[in-house]
């Protein structure tokens, strides 16, 4: 059986070397790729892949926002998190959203091709970047995700327009691209401030990144 494969990566060098390492393997077939996180799940829902390998720091949508939507509409579809990230916080953030798997992207390698066969097979996998240590906290700590991130106070629309607006879109894009009135976004952009705790907007664009939800410019 073929494994069909989606990758996702706003690098494009990252792209073609990972496209090009699993279409050397034998039972994988790579169907479509993507840019960006909305993108992955346009191109996931019109291709129907076995996995999608996704990266955490993409515009417009998030790898870990991504994977939430992606595993409620295509629930058959395995998640792969390809990520130069690997605290504790992120790794529990990606499972929890959903992905079977993490690979650390300076270890992937043939690495990625093992992750889309466990996670195929209905395995966890977990790259070997990521030490005993991470995987046991978050055995630990899964049903207290509020003690890892204050990401977990904000819910997943607040997390979008987060994104959207330290990515510098205006009041009315934002609206326009989430289907909201312009007081809503309004609404959300001073909710989000209060519930982080945060001052101004340089602030917001700091957390954004650490935490994740935005690539570093």
């Amino acid at each position: 059986m073929v494994i069909r494969v989606v990758l996702a990566d706003d690098h494009a060098v990252v792209c073609d070397g990972v496209k090009a390492l699993l279409e050397t393997q034998p039972d994988m077939q790579v169907v479509g790729r993507a840019n960006d996180g909305r993108q992955a799940i346009a191109v996931a829902q019109k291709s129907r892949p076995d996995v999608v390998v996704m990266d955490i720091g993409m515009p417009e949508l998030n790898g870990v926002d991504a994977t939430i939507q992606l595993r409620r509409l295509l629930p058959a579809t395995r998640v792969v998190i390809l990520s130069v990230h690997k605290t504790s916080e992120h790794v529990f953030r990606a499972l929890k959203a959903g992905a079977t798997g993490y690979v650390v992207k300076e270890s992937a390698g043939l690495e990625v091709a093992r992750a889309v066969r466990a996670v195929h097979a209905g395995r966890r996998y977990l790259s070997e970047r990521i030490n005993d240590m991470v995987a046991a906290e978050f055995v630990r700590l899964r049903d207290t995700a509020a003690a890892l991130s204050p990401l977990e106070s904000l819910s997943e629309r607040e997390r979008e327009v987060l994104q959207l607006v330290v990515e510098g879109h205006s009041n009315a894009t934002v609206a326009a691209r989430l289907t909201l009135s312009i007081k809503t976004v309004e609404t959300y952009r001073s909710r989000l401030m209060e519930k982080l705790q945060l001052k101004d907007f340089s602030g917001l664009v700091k957390f954004a990144v650490s935490h994740g939800i935005t690539p570093e410019a």
